[in-house]
């Protein structure tokens, strides 16, 4: 369930910043009862943006073999990288 926060709360720095790190998602912020900023840890932070760099990969993976592309093996393509790279 999302936590929800008034902006009044965020006085209280060091309370706010262990909410962040112990929901490990990020919580919201309202302004007169309607949604206005949404804060979270570096941590929740850097898992989300590795997360969409996933998807954005795979997403442009799947556009590559709707196109026609040359679809590679993914063990033979390693193979031939270790040898190249470690002899």
């Amino acid at each position: 369930m999302p936590q929800i926060v008034p902006i009044k709360e965020l006085r209280d720095t060091n309370s706010i910043s262990d909410k962040c790190h112990a929901v490990r998602e990020p919580i919201f912020v309202t302004k007169n009862g309607y949604g206005d900023l949404v804060i979270m840890s570096m941590e929740t932070y850097d898992e989300i943006m590795d997360s969409i760099g996933i998807d954005m990969a795979i997403e442009e993976a799947e556009r590559e073999e709707a196109a026609g592309e040359e679809l590679l093996d993914a063990r033979e393509t390693l193979q031939a990288l270790r040898r190249r790279h470690f002899g």
